[in-house]
């Protein structure tokens, strides 16, 4: 190609617009002699120069290599294809040559994180500063999904002297040797954009009003995405980084007027030039309807994932990341996100009631949380277990005032849950619980076997035995404290019938006396081997102190009747995990009304369903892991713990599906649902609730007391 720093002129006779791009005469000989045919029309001087150049103007578009990054402003020069040779003269083809000289797209990639045209370049979202033509960047080239949502334009009376791109203002090329090197192996980084032909103001037949091909006001357009919005990656932006994208008017390269709009986390900017009347809008987030899609995500992830929405707050505030106010949260939580989860509680809980209801019998196990220690509980929180498959299968939210007090919640919330169990048609072959009386009382009334749980027994025997450890006539007992406590579990899991659990618990007794026979015919000796013990002076002798304490507080009645009721397979353990998983959902030092703290409740029934049969994780090697801990209540011991493989939270995704995809679009069935539940009235509504002038009037501090 011809040196551009040189002076010259297109050497074709008549041309009088010359193009930027200049090429010398080819080397071939019968090539060179068609180019010299064509400058001089057959009339040969008598001397021919070797300076001789043809413009671009002279080719046909197919004539070039890079044509299309010369119009997309990433080229400066045009590359002729070996063998082209010149066919248009003057300005006789002058809508010809606007093809590869004066055509300029237009593109208006208004809106570029919503639907999408069926590509656009990564490109247009980045400043020029940062790209090089001279090499391809997967970060510039790729294709993605993008979308147009708002759009707004005008008329644009402008001269397209120059290629340029709509989305972001182009900087001036650098004049480098090496940005041509690769042009003939770069694609149209412009195909399959949406642009417009704007006409030359320079044309005598050029009419502004007939150029406009687009929209001549403001519109909002929410499109069909082919990706739902929710599951479209998202990023932290920075605004002064945003705001490069629109300072500079991507038609005539002059500052442009920016306003932005926002709502909670979205933002809106609209960029209108004073000089060119170009003009664009962009939304940072998808429209549903009137409510911004990333608001109602952030709404529901942070609702289903058991966040809290002050403390996510907090994190926002520090980030200066814009969010909404909590009132709109609420809004998204009783409008959409509690609905979603009632219904998806129902669908699944139905799926394993017919499960259940299948099976021959089902071994239950069932405990009340209280939202706070104490008797003073608002809520009670009654959880229902299948203990062979170690699942929630029903939860019962209890409010203190429905039966007259906190005290009288986990009977209330265990009626209901066997009165759903009995008209979903699930037969009952046990059901293990603590040792709650009002609960033995009901079962043994409503003729329903119940079993003991173990844990519970041993953790109060052994808090008594200690206490009768700590007196000094009675210090032998903590020799036999571990073994008193393994004891209980051993009786538990070896019996097979009450009355032989308590001849095993009772031989304990002639056990701690070195006395391995039992008088009892359901367990006359110990099964351990005969050995010499270690240490002589552990051993119990009858009538002293010692013994006598011991014997008082592992054979008093209500000990043996419990006893006699131990759990000889399932526990609930289980449950107190469970509990524990509510409490990241539903802490006890945050109040929720009725309705947020059952929600919370299935949301972690769903977490814990999920989660319950996690594998143990292992290495990159194949090894099972472990981890050293030092349980409390071992005093230093350490122990080692299996490491459970990560949970999932592929609940929080069908949630979030459920959400955007049905109950967004139509809430009347889903918030039907929670219209049948049965929500008791707030604890003080029963109160006359006086002035709030009154109260202030009446209000003294401690050191305030006021006239007496």
């Amino acid at each position: 190609m011809y040196n551009p720093k040189a002076k010259h002129s297109c050497s074709v006779v008549g041309c009088t617009d010359t193009h930027v791009s200049l090429h010398r005469l080819p080397t071939k000989e019968d090539t060179r002699a068609k180019w010299l045919n064509f400058i001089f029309q057959g009339n040969f001087p008598a001397s021919l120069s070797k300076s001789f150049v043809v413009c671009a103007n002279h080719f046909t578009p197919d004539c070039f290599s890079n044509q299309g990054q010369y119009r997309a402003g990433l080229a400066t020069r045009l590359f002729l294809k070996n063998g082209s040779i010149p066919t248009f003269r003057g300005n006789a083809t002058e809508e010809e040559t606007q093809s590869t000289s004066v055509q300029q797209p237009v593109v208006h990639h208004v809106a570029c994180q919503t639907d999408q045209p069926v590509k656009c370049t990564v490109g247009t979202q980045l400043s020029m500063r940062t790209l090089r033509p001279h090499f391809r960047s997967t970060g510039t080239q790729k294709s993605v999904s993008c979308a147009d949502v708002g759009v707004g334009t005008s008329n644009i009376p402008f001269s397209t002297s120059q290629p340029f791109l709509s989305s972001t203002p182009i900087k001036r090329p650098c004049k480098r040797a090496r940005l041509e090197l690769e042009e003939e192996e770069e694609e149209d980084p412009l195909e399959g954009s949406s642009f417009t032909d704007i006409p030359d103001p320079k044309d005598s037949t050029y009419n502004p009003e007939e150029s406009v091909t687009v929209l001549s006001e403001t519109v909002d357009v929410t499109l069909e995405p082919s990706c739902p919005v929710h599951k479209t990656p998202t990023y932290i932006v920075y605004e002064k980084c945003l705001m490069e994208l629109f300072e500079v008017c991507p038609v005539c390269q002059r500052v442009s007027d920016v306003q932005t709009r926002r709502i909670g986390t979205f933002l809106s900017v609209e960029q209108t030039c004073p000089h060119c009347q170009f003009f664009r809008k962009w939304n940072s987030q998808p429209i549903l309807g009137s409510t911004p899609a990333g608001n109602l995500q952030l709404s529901a992830a942070v609702y289903t994932t058991g966040a809290s929405f002050f403390k996510l707050e907090k994190i926002f505030r520090a980030m200066q990341l814009k969010m909404f106010q909590y009132d709109t949260f609420r809004h998204h939580a009783r409008s959409y996100i509690e609905p979603a989860i009632i219904h998806t509680w129902k669908t699944v809980q139905d799926g394993m009631m017919e499960q259940l209801s299948q099976q021959e019998s089902v071994i239950l196990g069932g405990d009340l949380r209280a939202d706070s220690p104490g008797h003073s509980a608002k809520f009670g929180s009654y959880s229902m277990m299948d203990l062979r498959s170690n699942t929630i299968v029903d939860i019962q939210l209890i409010q203190s005032n429905e039966v007259g007090g906190s005290y009288h919640m986990e009977k209330e919330g265990l009626k209901r849950s066997l009165a759903l169990l009995e008209a979903r048609g699930v037969a009952l072959d046990s059901i293990v619980t603590d040792r709650h009386p009002q609960i033995q009382k009901f079962l043994r009334e409503a003729k329903v076997t119940q079993y003991y749980d173990v844990w519970h027994i041993e953790k109060g025997l052994s808090k008594k035995l200690v206490k009768i450890a700590q007196n000094k006539d009675c210090e032998k007992l903590k020799k036999w404290l571990r073994s008193i406590k393994n004891h209980v579990y051993w009786t538990a899991a070896s019996s097979t019938s009450g009355p032989e659990r308590v001849a095993k618990w009772t031989s304990i007794l002639n056990h701690v006396q070195d006395t391995h026979t039992h008088e009892d015919p359901l367990f006359p000796q110990c099964l351990h081997p005969q050995r010499t013990a270690r240490d002589e002076s552990k051993w119990l002798t009858a009538g002293t102190p010692a013994f006598c304490r011991l014997e008082k507080a592992l054979t008093n009645k209500r000990i043996l009747k419990d006893v006699e009721k131990l759990s000889p397979h399932y526990q609930t353990s289980s449950l107190e995990a469970f509990h524990s998983v509510i409490l990241r959902f539903a802490p006890k030092n945050v109040v929720f009304p009725y309705l947020g703290m059952l929600c919370r409740l299935y949301l972690a029934a769903l977490h814990y369903n999920e989660n319950t049969d996690r594998p143990q994780a292992t290495s990159t090697g194949g090894e099972l892991l472990f981890r050293v801990s030092f349980p409390k209540s071992k005093h230093g011991e350490c122990t080692a713990k299996p490491v459970k493989a990560e949970p999932t939270f592929y609940y929080v995704d069908a949630l979030l599906d459920l959400i955007f995809e049905k109950v967004f679009q139509d809430p009347a069935p889903y918030v039907s649902e929670v219209l049948k539940l049965a929500i008791p009235e707030d604890l003080s509504a029963k109160y006359e609730r006086p002035g709030k002038l009154d109260i202030i009037a009446s209000y003294v501090s401690r050191f305030n007391q006021g006239q007496v």
